[in-house]
């Protein structure tokens, strides 16, 4: 981490920060407005960080935001992401020799390859000098942030999260939050579609405990390899030594039998009983909204070990755009050679960061035949991580680039048709709020690889059209039409809900000349004008198999929140919002400096 440190602050990437400022809400602000700025602002250093209500001063400072640009992702990988793409496309493809110097190259590559294999040491590592074993743990010693307002206390954001299988022949690396109970428990927010759930019903069931360790800094690509979406079983550290070329240098933990990197700045150990669940958040995520209190598995701290001078990394989430964009775009171009295994006719895929990455997946392929397309939207929703997309668009071989929004939105609405649309169930995100039940909701496919004739609508003002709309929907305030110069315009109409919007998308039928493409909008917390976050809002909020309403060549989507008028009888999230208090304290103390343009757009 140290070096690291060096690195960004050689390449101008690093803001050190040297003010005192609380881990209890001040030092998340100031790093989830920096990562708002244009390209991600820079690297925080926090030297001086403090816990006021125990008032607890910290030696160790607290780094953030270091993922939260494109330069800075290559930096940290320490060569360019297309450079790693190629790399495993190279392997994928690799064909048997044929002659003499085809079997030198082979070799050559072959052996290179020996450095993807994490080495096991004999030795205490560098994360090992300091330690804290017994009645001796405690971490409140340890400068974990909290982050938002309603969040249930103190979380470990930036775990690199090490487990094993109950037979210990397979190893996983994760990252998940970790909630701070107290000062030897910490709460296992591992969902239950990942690997380190799946151990964990392996010892459940023996009636054993789980052995888990914690590691925090370090290289920052171990915590990148946290994240990687490899297959069930594979060690995500082969990625390290696969970019890096040279092998993850592992230790093995002092009170159970995980091995971790060496030079992490911080080692939790400890192990999960299987019996015990306790109630874990709020908290405040990337989707936007707070997560709900539900129960997880419970980790009783058996050892804390530390560098001697340790850096604590952590990241802060809620509203787009956050650091997962540059991260969810390293790893997006990385592994697009394997998904492409699975899809070979697939050309380009982009998951926008404002749809939370996966709510919206926009993807362009060569289609071979009819119904190609909902080939490879079941061939998504069954690959990994891919299936918890929810939304997935696909565009043929000329449609534009696919980060090029307004372009690509025009083409997309120039060949849509309700035809277009494939609406199927399957699993969700266990952070999805919007489905009637949890873990399992609408999918939404729109195919788009075809040219549909369409006749454009006979348009009319905002001012006239919301005229119209009013004497059909008392209860809408304001509309805002997109796109206009499209065969199907989008209309964003805002509502003071009163009953349930099927009602009135069926009211604005008799408006269907005039409209094509209708979205609905809570009128409160939200702007019509702003793009990115009515695609945030809208993506969160919907199921399709309950918000998608059609007539003619009228297409109508619910975003409002849902409540009982809905029937849905879930608990609804509140969004996450910064703490207008603590923003106006960082700014009286001159530290709070994102433009008010940029406050307004990201809504924060």
């Amino acid at each position: 981490m140290k070096r690291t440190i060096e690195l960004l602050k050689k390449n101008n990437e690093l803001r050190v920060i040297e003010e005192e400022l609380d881990i209890y809400l001040e030092i998340p602000h100031l790093a989830y407005a920096e990562v708002k700025k244009k390209d991600g602002g820079k690297a925080l250093l926090f030297t001086n960080a403090v816990d006021r209500k125990s008032g607890k001063k910290f030696s160790e400072p607290i780094a953030m935001n270091l993922f939260g640009s494109y330069i800075r992702c290559e930096l940290l990988f320490g060569r360019t992401i297309e450079s790693v793409a190629d790399e495993i496309t190279k392997l994928l493809h690799m064909k048997p020799p044929v002659g003499f110097l085809d079997k030198l190259s082979m070799a050559n590559e072959l052996f290179s390859l020996k450095n993807i294999f994490p080495k096991r040491l004999k030795k205490e590592g560098e994360c090992q000098k300091i330690k804290y074993l017994d009645d001796a743990v405690d971490l409140y010693k340890i400068p974990v942030l909290t982050t938002w307002e309603q969040d249930g206390g103190p979380f470990i954001t930036m775990g690199q999260v090490y487990t094993q299988s109950l037979d210990g022949e397979m190893v996983n690396l994760g990252m998940y939050r970790l909630q701070v109970y107290d000062k030897n428990h910490l709460g296992m927010h591992w969902q239950i579609h990942k690997d380190s759930s799946h151990f964990f019903d392996q010892y459940q069931k023996a009636g054993k405990k789980m052995p888990v360790t914690v590691a925090i800094g370090g290289d920052p690509l171990y915590t990148w390899c946290a994240t990687a979406p490899l297959p069930y079983g594979v060690n995500e550290l082969l990625m390290y030594g696969l970019i890096k070329k040279e092998p993850a240098k592992l230790v093995k933990s002092l009170t159970n039998p995980l091995y971790i990197p060496q030079d992490v700045d911080y080692v939790i150990e400890g192990w999960v009983g299987t019996a015990e669940m306790r109630i874990e958040g709020p908290f405040g995520d990337h989707t936007g909204y707070y997560t709900l209190r539900e129960p997880y598995p419970v980790m009783q701290v058996s050892a804390i070990t530390t560098k001697k001078n340790p850096t604590f990394l952590a990241t802060v989430v809620g509203k787009p755009p956050l650091e997962d964009k540059y991260m969810g775009w390293a790893t997006g171009k990385i592994f697009f050679p394997l998904l492409k295994t699975t899809a070979p006719d697939l050309l380009d895929y982009h998951m926008p960061e404002n749809a939370g990455f996966h709510n919206l997946i926009l993807a362009k392929m060569h289609p071979h035949y009819k119904g190609h397309a909902k080939q490879f939207m079941h061939a998504f929703w069954g690959a990994g991580q891919m299936s918890f997309v929810k939304h997935a668009i696909f565009l043929d071989e000329n449609a534009p680039k696919l980060e090029n929004y307004e372009t690509l939105t025009a083409y997309i609405l120039d060949r849509f048709t309700p035809k277009s649309l494939f609406v199927t169930e399957g699993i969700l995100d266990a952070l999805d709020h919007s489905s009637q039940e949890s873990l399992v909701g609408g999918k939404l496919g729109i195919d788009v690889t075809a040219a549909n004739k369409v006749e454009a609508p006979q348009l009319l003002g905002d001012e006239e059209l919301l005229i119209r709309v009013k004497e059909l929907l008392p209860e809408a305030v304001n509309l805002h039409q997109f796109m206009r110069r499209t065969k199907n315009p989008i209309t964003v109409i805002s509502v003071n809900k009163t009953r349930n919007l099927k009602n009135c998308f069926d009211a604005l039928v008799a408006l269907s000349e005039h409209v094509r493409v209708v979205v609905f909008v809570d009128d409160v917390k939200n702007d019509i004008f702003n793009s990115y976050m009515l695609i945030w809002r809208v993506t969160n909020n919907i199921d399709v198999q309950r918000d998608l309403f059609i007539s003619g060549l009228m297409v109508g989507l619910d975003g409002t929140n849902k409540n009982i008028l809905d029937g849905f009888d879930r608990e609804w999230p509140d969004d996450v919002d910064c703490t207008p208090s603590v923003v106006e304290s960082l700014k009286e103390r001159g530290l709070w400096d994102l433009e008010e343009k940029l406050y307004e757009k990201y809504q924060l």
